[in-house]
């Protein structure tokens, strides 16, 4: 039988209703009312848009509790901590030198092994901005080898710089800090950081810092302080820390109070339960012995520190030191047997017996023996246990060599340096120019100070002085005459330092170079011409009639610079009006005049409009020598006033 298909879709539909049931009971006439229906879709879709506007204003607080009272989320919001922006932040971990900034730490380290300083330094700055921000390990890595090669200058203003930036430093930089301001003679500021540092960073100190802090203040003989930061130290958790005493010990020995030497060690060996087991102390005990008269309880902790049966851990440090002790009091014979024993010793890197401050102590003992030839060849000795020798080694045997007149060998020595690839520092230089001087070589003494100067280094002003003196005496005041100008922009000369140089040329009667050293000082705003020195220079002038010359020279220069400073007035004032009188650009407009003849359109500065040939306002812009363009002001287009 078939079905047509109207009839089978009706038959469906029947089915359909016939097996529905009610889940739930139909509810009340009241409540059956659909308030969420629409009549139309547009309605629909205005509503949708309403209530998504109403979630973009008022986003909900908590997306798993939005049931709470406005008075509860407001108590939410009240009750969470506020942080200060101002709080220290943490510096990184290593784990942050990774990546790119890995290789930016190598290519970094690259630069410093190449001893390039400053590319360093300028390659880190430039990071900061980029989008590989340095971290502060290679940082430390700039700072230290500025430190090493006594840029204190440069490594404070990269240390401000970091600051700045915003990176966190470590306790390394801050130990790179103290120690630099130890060495440029200011142990105040030192302290002052030291604490500013436990006041306000989110770190603790290390051994290191206390070890840095008692060294620099031992070597600046402030005892008492050192003692407060050994106090602080235990205060802080701490244990005893035997290079810590040995600083301490040493200051002692500075003073010959042998003791204290004693006294601390005891302290030490009480705290350490008996038995100090670094050597690093002994040197200085045996110091502190031998300053006591003590010779026989001296070489008995020497036995215990070096012995054979010795339980003392020696480092190069403590070997160094016992045999400083021994070269100081007489015992050159054992100090030579030891270091004889330390070279035998020295296995690197498995052990390291001999360091660049071994060799020094040696050299001194040998020149300290009047035996020199022999302290030359154990100077060179020191590239067959990888020991380079660095300015400050140079300087130690020169320095020996000097005071006891052997000059050619130490102008042999300073010409090696350049082969050993290590500089010269002002100390060289002034060593070498004050040898001269004394053996009479007065040419080639300033040569030397010629010579540090052209090479970029600044002696200061006591090397000056001695320089200018010796060539005043030798009667070569054109020379003196010559090196006061090349230094006077380079030094901060006080008013002995000018007087000098002018009672030399007055002496000589050249008192118009006087008054040009005047004028000079006169013209530079950074020094201020002293009551004293123009009283010593009418005095000067007084002998040859011409004291009114400096009162005329004084006023010739108020003068210029009153003219001067009216004409930077006027000047300005110029630039002010032509910047006022400015033209703003030619705006065509549809306008036309009543011939018919088309204009154009001029908005002064009040936004005043003006009709003006065009013709006119070219040549008035010529006149006054101005091209203008841009907008009309007060209009983005120009084609109204405001």
């Amino acid at each position: 039988m078939s079905i047509t298909k109207a009839a089978f879709l009706i038959h469906l539909q029947t089915l359909t209703r016939s097996l529905r049931r009610p889940l739930l009971p139909p509810p009340p006439f009241s409540s059956s009312l659909r308030h969420f229906s629409f009549a139309t879709q547009e309605e629909a879709a205005a509503e949708r848009r309403k209530r998504k506007r109403r979630l973009r204003m008022e986003p909900p607080l908590n997306s798993f509790n939005n049931n709470r009272s406005p008075q509860q989320q407001q108590q939410q919001q009240i009750s969470r901590p506020i942080q200060n922006p101002n709080i220290p932040k943490l510096p990184e971990s290593v784990s942050s030198l990774a990546g790119k900034r890995l290789d930016l730490h190598n290519h970094i380290l690259k630069l410093i092994r190449e001893n390039d300083l400053e590319e360093a330094a300028l390659y880190t700055r430039h990071s900061v901005y980029s989008n590989c921000r340095p971290t502060i390990f290679t940082v430390n890595a700039v700072l230290a080898a500025q430190l090493r090669q006594g840029k204190c200058g440069p490594l404070l203003r990269l240390h401000g710089f970091i600051n700045q930036a915003g990176i966190a430093a470590n306790i390394v930089t801050y130990n790179l800090i103290f120690q630099a301001y130890f060495d440029v003679r200011k142990p105040d500021l030192a302290l002052e950081h030291y604490k500013l540092f436990l006041d306000n960073a989110p770190l603790s100190p290390s051994v290191a810092t206390f070890r840095i802090l008692v060294k620099g203040l031992v070597d600046y003989e402030n005892l008492e302080k050192a003692f407060e930061v050994k106090e602080d130290m235990f205060v802080r958790g701490f244990v005893a820390d035997p290079v810590v005493y040995g600083y301490l010990m040493m200051g002692f020995v500075k003073k010959g109070d042998g003791d204290g030497v004693v006294r601390l060690y005891e302290e030490l060996k009480e705290k350490l339960g008996g038995f100090v087991e670094d050597g690093v102390v002994y040197g200085q005990l045996m110091k502190g012995c031998f300053l006591k008269g003590m010779e026989g309880e001296a070489m008995e902790f020497y036995e215990e520190a070096v012995g054979e049966e010795s339980k003392v851990r020696m480092s190069a440090m403590a070997f160094n030191y016992v045999l400083e002790a021994l070269c100081e009091n007489g015992k050159f014979d054992e100090a030579l047997k030891l270091f004889d024993r330390m070279k035998k010793e020295h296995s690197p890197p498995k052990r390291l017996v001999l360091n660049l401050g071994s060799f020094n102590v040696i050299v001194n003992g040998y020149c300290g023996e009047g035996r020199f030839v022999e302290a030359v060849e154990v100077f060179w000795q020191m590239g067959e246990f990888r020991c380079s020798p660095d300015t400050l080694s140079f300087n130690n045997l020169m320095n020996q060599l000097c005071e006891n007149g052997l000059l050619a060998e130490a102008e042999k020595l300073y010409g090696e340096m350049d082969e050993k690839k290590v500089k010269p520092d002002e100390y060289t230089y002034g060593l070498l120019m004050d040898t001269c001087f004394k053996e009479g070589k007065i040419d080639e003494g300033a040569a030397y100070y010629k010579t540090m100067v052209e090479s970029g280094l600044r002696p200061n002003l006591a090397v000056y002085n001695r320089l200018q003196d010796q060539l005043v005496k030798a009667g070569k005041l054109d020379d003196a005459k010559s090196f006061f100008d090349m230094m006077v922009s380079k030094l901060e000369m006080d008013d002995e330092a000018y007087k000098f140089i002018m009672r030399a040329l007055s002496e000589a009667g050249r008192l118009d170079d006087v008054l040009k050293i005047v004028d000079g000082m006169l013209d530079d705003e950074s020094v201020k011409v002293s009551e004293d020195v123009q009283e010593f220079v009418k005095g000067e002038l007084r002998k040859e009639g011409r004291e009114d010359d400096l009162q005329k020279l004084m006023d010739e220069k108020e003068r210029l610079k009153a003219e001067a400073k009216a004409k930077e007035l006027e000047a300005a004032e110029a630039k002010k009006r032509s910047t006022n009188i400015t033209i703003a650009s030619l705006i065509p407009s549809k306008q036309e005049d009543e011939k018919g003849e088309k204009v154009k359109m001029l908005w002064d500065n009040n936004g005043v409009a003006e009709e003006i040939d065009v013709a006119d306002v070219v040549a008035q812009g010529e006149e006054a020598g101005v091209v203008a363009q841009g907008e009309a002001p007060g209009g983005s287009n120009g084609l109204a006033p405001p």
